[in-house]
């Protein structure tokens, strides 16, 4: 956060790290000295943000059958909804909702967090609650809300296909069981990384991959402290913050939430855990005044939001993009 007087200091580190309710924490104040003489230098090394590194390959056969089941409606218990019903991996890794729904109709209590790099944070879901992907999976099938299923139920209508049996043999060595079934979607989830963001490349020595406004974006997220919890290969996505220090933000629930990644935010409206803030800048402005107890300036919300477009990467070999509908801004539950 901003330079602030003394003894407020706890209060900027922890205005910062909210930003972890929008999933795009590019609602920091913007410091406008910092942005006067940009550099289009790429230290990289000095950098707290680091570039998404090249993954190691995964096994092809677990990897094809893991997105087969990720896109299999049989994971649910009415076979009307897959994984892919709320995380699109055509366009941003989520859905262009506010709230998706229950199998009955009703808003989910939080806003789909994109699955695109996922795997690179420390811990999953706004509250933090899976330390794997492999638990998430089993959990999002058990969930009531979501899938109403489960892995083992999953599993007994997959051993009742022939071809869903042989893809199992050829990727594991025996029939679809428990273990097989979270490994295989845990390791394509593993494979959704979005590299070749124009900030990577910056980061990597390509000087001219963002432009002077930008990277004055940039150097206000740094000197504002935005990047005491948006830092690291996923620029965000590896501690916890409580959000609404100066002035609530949506929903009260949850208090405490885990920093979303900042990678994509562009393409992942609305924003926060409730899905409140329709566009990135109603986001920004909103974080200033319940994070940072201030009023940013237009220009300050334009920078950081100019730099935030960096951050969108690729992903087989498109650039990530927004869902096809247009975001909904949150209404209450009935």
């Amino acid at each position: 956060m901003p330079p602030a007087a003394t003894g407020s200091v706890s209060a900027r580190r922890t205005a910062c790290l909210l930003l972890a309710l929008v999933c795009l924490n590019p609602t920091l104040a913007v410091a406008p000295a910092a942005a006067q003489s940009p550099t289009l230098r790429a230290p990289a090394a000095r950098e707290p943000i680091t570039p998404i590194p090249v993954m190691p390959a995964a096994d092809a056969r677990r990897l094809a059958l893991g997105e087969r089941l990720f896109t299999d409606p049989r994971l649910s218990h009415d076979n009307t909804r897959s994984c892919w019903s709320c995380h699109d991996t055509r366009t941003n890794g989520a859905s262009g909702n506010a709230r998706d729904v229950t199998p009955e109709g009703q808003p989910l209590p939080l806003n789909t967090p994109t699955l695109f790099n996922a795997g690179l944070s420390f811990r999953l879901n706004w509250g933090g609650t899976y330390r794997s992907l492999e638990k998430h999976a089993e959990q999002t099938l058990r969930n009531p809300r979501i899938m109403a299923s489960s892995a083992d139920e999953a599993v007994g209508r997959l051993r009742a296909d022939p071809d869903a049996v042989r893809q199992f043999r050829d990727a594991y060595g025996r029939e679809p069981d428990v273990a097989a079934l979270l490994d295989a979607i845990a390791t394509y989830e593993r494979s959704l990384v979005t590299p070749g963001s124009r900030f990577d490349r910056w980061l990597a020595g390509e000087a001219d991959a963002i432009t002077p406004d930008e990277l004055a974006g940039y150097q206000l997220f740094k000197s504002l402290g935005c990047v005491t919890c948006h830092q690291g290969v996923n620029v965000g996505g590896n501690l916890f913050q409580r959000h609404g220090i100066f002035h609530p933000i949506g929903s009260a629930e949850p208090p405490l939430v885990r920093v979303p990644s900042l990678r994509n935010v562009a393409t992942t409206p609305p924003y926060f855990h409730d899905g409140s803030a329709p566009t990135l800048a109603d986001a920004v402005r909103t974080m200033g005044t319940a994070q940072l107890g201030r009023v940013l300036p237009d220009e300050q919300i334009t920078a950081i939001v100019a730099f935030l477009h960096t951050l969108t990467g690729t992903y087989r070999g498109q650039a990530v993009a927004p869902a096809t509908s247009p975001p909904r801004a949150a209404t209450a539950s009935p």
